[in-house]
């Protein structure tokens, strides 16, 4: 038998240049990507330590705070005086009714403070401004001095952040330090802090924060249309706030 001919081997096919930058640019960008994510694993193990820090330090400083009160009520007491706390810094604002026979200034006012909804709530530094304001939309409003929990669970459970005009859930402290980074506010331990204390950057702060949307209070309201001084839910209800905020919370 005739022994076959060898085939001829087919030379290699070129390939498009095209391609071969398309597969080098994807290799610089997945080494890029790569790098960046080493780099904030990196940055985010070392915030969790300094987060870790500020949380110890808050709670000794919310202490050491609560403890100074009770001495000087205790020294008042001895000395026959009466113990008078400093004016409250921060007011919490619920909105308890609605639009009907509403004035446009009220109106207004209730947009300029975020309350667009019944049973929104919102924080508000106490001037003379703001004070003010809270007069003039009293019959709409219900508002006092919220204590620590009173913040704390509001931002843990109803918190949202405003970023773009977008309502963004507060799952991650890293949207936070996006936003508030600048201001040293890098975890909610401290949003809540600046909010609590009324610190340097509260503007900030409260902006960032979406008003809050509460639901109906358990066991109902009593009279919207009456001031909380006549057994009414409307005006200023000092502590008595944080009563209201557990069964709306």
């Amino acid at each position: 038998m005739a022994s076959k001919a060898p085939r001829e081997r087919k030379a290699p096919r070129s390939v498009p240049e095209s391609l071969l930058k398309k597969r080098k640019r994807n290799e610089k960008l997945a080494k890029i990507a790569a790098e960046k994510a080493a780099a904030e694993e990196k940055a985010a193990t070392a915030n969790t330590a300094e987060i870790f820090k500020r949380a110890e330090k808050y709670v000794k400083e919310y202490r050491d705070t609560e403890r100074d009160a009770i001495n000087q009520k205790r020294q008042a007491k001895l000395d026959g005086d009466l113990y008078m706390a400093a004016e409250p810094k921060l007011l919490l604002v619920v909105r308890v009714r609605g639009i009907n026979r509403m004035h446009p200034n009220t109106r207004k006012i209730l947009q300029l403070l975020r309350l667009r909804q019944i049973q929104n709530a919102t924080f508000l530094r106490v001037n003379k401004a703001t004070l003010n304001m809270l007069k003039r939309v009293e019959p709409y409003v219900t508002y006092g001095t919220p204590n620590l929990k009173t913040v704390r669970d509001l931002i843990y459970k109803r918190g949202f952040a405003k970023v773009n005009g977008q309502r963004i859930p507060l799952s991650d402290n890293k949207i936070i330090a996006d936003k508030l980074g600048k201001h040293d506010i890098i975890c909610i331990e401290d949003l809540i802090h600046e909010i609590f204390t009324v610190g340097p950057h509260f503007k900030e702060a409260n902006k960032f924060l979406w008003p809050f949307k509460l639901s109906s209070p358990l066991g109902g309201y009593k009279a919207k249309r009456k001031n909380f001084a006549e057994g009414g839910d409307a005006g200023n209800r000092d502590e008595y706030i944080n009563t209201l905020i557990r069964r709306m919370n």
